[in-house]
């Protein structure tokens, strides 16, 4: 016969509510996720709503963010981990002139399945990818932290279609990688459910990271595509010695224009948006250089 079941002590269910609430602030902190952007009403982002279907090897929906012009260069935002398509909402709801932003729910999170992480940088790239323009036209990449090192593989997979990229904190640099004591933790399948779907797949896509930006690293001088790369000085999340990683593996870029932000944080879609709406509308002039 199954053990009786047994009430929880109080002081334990303490002590475990306590560590999860401390493993859920050190997962979402390392998973940089959002300094709370300003909340549009609701009912105009729901608006922009969009689904696409995505056939092999992810068999899933995406779900997206679109706005402006659809004649226009395509910019696809593409965010980090955590996070979804609503972190771009202020910039979809005034897009540049003559631009359409589609921003995307990345797999694994918001709108978009599975419901389990997908910690592979080649299924995310694939997901990005098919957002590119059938018709010919080549569109702007944009990533944010994980999203950045997501877009470059989609550049070095399809020189062609991307027509410049925009690097916004990107984490490329493997050695500069850490895992934090409580991660593993975050993965022991107990307490990985007891986490919210957001922070449970960011912590998997985090302590994958590694491996994957290592077999990413032979990929990044594929590209030739203008790069516009910004970075905070004061960036705690992914540190600023990224950027000398980039300068010299980007090195078959039309070019690589650099912008370290004096004292920026991590969050510069949120606290530098002059600055990223500056560098969106050059890049999509296909003249960063």
């Amino acid at each position: 016969m199954p053990p009786a079941c047994r009430h929880e002590p109080g002081e334990a269910r303490v002590t475990r509510r306590r560590l999860l609430n401390a493993l859920a602030v050190v997962l979402a902190t390392l998973g940089c996720a959002p300094a709370r952007p300003r909340r549009p009403p609701a009912e105009r982002v729901e608006a922009l709503r969009r689904t696409l279907p995505l056939g092999a090897p992810l068999d899933t929906t995406l779900g997206l963010l679109v706005a402006g012009d659809p004649g226009g260069t395509r910019v696809v935002l593409v965010h980090g981990t955590p996070g979804s398509a609503e972190g771009w909402a202020d910039y979809l709801l005034d897009p540049p002139p003559g631009l359409e932003l589609v921003a995307l729910d990345r797999p694994g999170f918001g709108r978009s399945g599975p419901d389990d992480a997908v910690t592979s940088l080649a299924l995310q790239a694939a997901a990005v990818a098919a957002l590119l323009p059938q018709d010919g036209r080549r569109a702007v990449l944009l990533g944010h932290s994980l999203g950045g090192p997501i877009v470059a593989r989609v550049a070095a997979e399809h020189p062609q279609r991307v027509a410049a990229l925009v690097l916004l904190a990107p984490a490329l640099d493997p050695a500069l990688e850490r895992i934090h004591p409580l991660q593993p933790l975050g993965a022991w399948a107990p307490v990985r459910w007891l986490l919210p779907r957001a922070i449970r797949n960011a912590n998997a896509e985090l302590m994958a990271l590694q491996p994957e930006l290592v077999a990413l690293q032979p990929l990044l001088g594929r590209i030739t595509a203008p790069v516009i790369l910004l970075h905070g000085t004061a960036d705690a999340l992914v540190p600023v010695e990224n950027v000398p990683f980039a300068q010299s593996h980007l090195r078959a870029a039309r070019c690589l224009v650099t912008r370290l932000l004096d004292g920026g944080n991590h969050f510069l879609p949120w606290s530098a948006p002059p600055v990223v709406r500056a560098a969106i509308e050059q890049a999509a002039a296909f003249a960063p250089c």
